[in-house]
């Protein structure tokens, strides 16, 4: 019942005529409970502490804590897997409904550049994408996993094949830290870099993402530096990010440099001008001491002209903060009429922010091959929860 709530809240941000009501709706759709998860404790996200009533529960000596915490991070996907602990014990846990958290593959596709995408089956049978992208720097290999925060996206950027796909609901902390496990068992490789770029809209589903990336950083040892938050916006957020005082990056999804632009792109810039995003990217930056990155996806003939070079550069200027301007290639999605700009067109535009002495950057584009853009091979596959989902364990 509280799924089909959250559902047909998101329904209601579709389809209202005014931003501010549809951007509200969105919120309260995201805000809403997810659907309570079948049976009891689930471990993966919890740590020895918050274990610690359940193992005096059944009975067990205080230290059982750390080896459920540590038999979930070693791989196991059920009660049964976790080896570190008595038969007896493990018996215990599954009469009580615990699970590990730990979500199956339900979907899986490889680039010849060795990224690959999965569509992760979760406890409803709703499916999420997460992806890996394995790169190799100054002789050293490293794994980056873009990880969903949502089931879907509520803020229907014209652009993402997210939106497409509708909204569901939020994930929970231990569906966010599952992606990043996953990615490192299927290559074999521990994750060095985590980017919140997936499914979803990081900063509507905060208390969520903050809980995963302090569980990832204290629990599994991965540095805080090495892990980007992305939003398009939302109002309020920002700050209230930056009151967490976490050493991740924030990464903005600007992709226009004007008002005008950014509202035929992304719907929620009505309510939320993007001065005012911009006021509350420098109270970040001057808050944290963190540069900000700013996203800007390039579309041909839409927004990636030398003026919009231009109009991004003085925008920056004008207000006081680090920035780095990080330029994406349009990925290609179903039914849209976008367009991927030229090597050169995308050269000429970097070449302009560079000349206003702004850093910046061109992404290199991974798995086109993969149904890369975001959402993309979700709704190929799935836009509806599965019928007979696999019982997670």
């Amino acid at each position: 019942a509280e799924l089909a709530t959250t559902e047909a809240a998101a329904g209601a941000a579709g389809a209202a005529v005014d931003s501010s009501t549809a951007i509200a709706a969105a919120a309260a759709a995201a805000a809403a409970p997810a659907a309570s998860t079948a049976g009891g404790v689930i471990l993966l996200g919890k740590t020895a502490a918050e274990l610690a009533d359940l193992v005096q529960h059944c009975g067990q000596p205080t230290y059982r804590s750390k080896q459920l915490v540590e038999g979930v991070l070693q791989g196991a996907h059920s009660i049964q897997d976790i080896k570190n602990i008595p038969t007896a014990f493990r018996q215990q846990l599954q009469g009580l409904g615990v699970k590990t958290g730990r979500s199956v593959i339900h979907h899986q596709v490889k680039a010849p550049d060795g990224t690959q995408k999965l569509l992760l089956q979760l406890e409803e049978g709703r499916v999420i994408e997460t992806v890996g992208i394995p790169i190799t720097e100054d002789s050293k290999n490293r794994l980056t996993v873009c990880v969903s925060s949502q089931v879907g996206c509520p803020m229907r950027c014209t652009f993402c094949a997210t939106g497409k796909g509708g909204f569901a609901r939020n994930l929970r902390p231990h569906e966010i830290i599952d992606q990043v496990l996953t990615i490192s068992e299927v290559f074999s490789q521990r994750v060095s870099n985590i980017v919140f770029m997936g499914m979803g809209e990081p900063l509507l589903n905060l208390p969520g993402v903050v809980s995963a990336y302090n569980y990832i950083k204290n629990e599994m040892g991965l540095s805080g530096r090495a892990i980007t938050i992305s939003t398009v916006g939302v109002p309020n957020a920002i700050r209230k990010l930056a009151e967490y005082k976490l050493t991740a990056t924030l990464a903005v999804s600007i992709h226009a440099p004007n008002q005008a632009l950014r509202e035929q792109l992304i719907p929620s810039a009505k309510v939320y001008p993007i001065e005012a995003l911009m006021q509350d990217c420098s109270s970040y930056f001057h808050a944290t001491k963190r540069r900000v990155t700013f996203e800007y996806t390039l579309m041909a003939g839409t927004n990636d002209a030398a003026e919009h070079a231009e109009e991004l550069a003085d925008l920056l200027r004008r207000h006081n903060l680090m920035s780095h301007v990080n330029l994406i290639p349009w990925n290609p999605v179903d039914e849209s009429d976008y367009r991927r700009p030229s090597r050169s067109r995308v050269t000429a535009f970097q070449k302009v922010l560079e000349a206003a002495g702004l850093a910046c950057s061109i992404r290199t584009t991974r798995g086109l091959e993969a149904a890369a853009a975001c959402g993309q091979l979700r709704n190929q596959y799935q836009k509806q929860q599965l019928e007979s989902p696999q019982r997670l364990l």
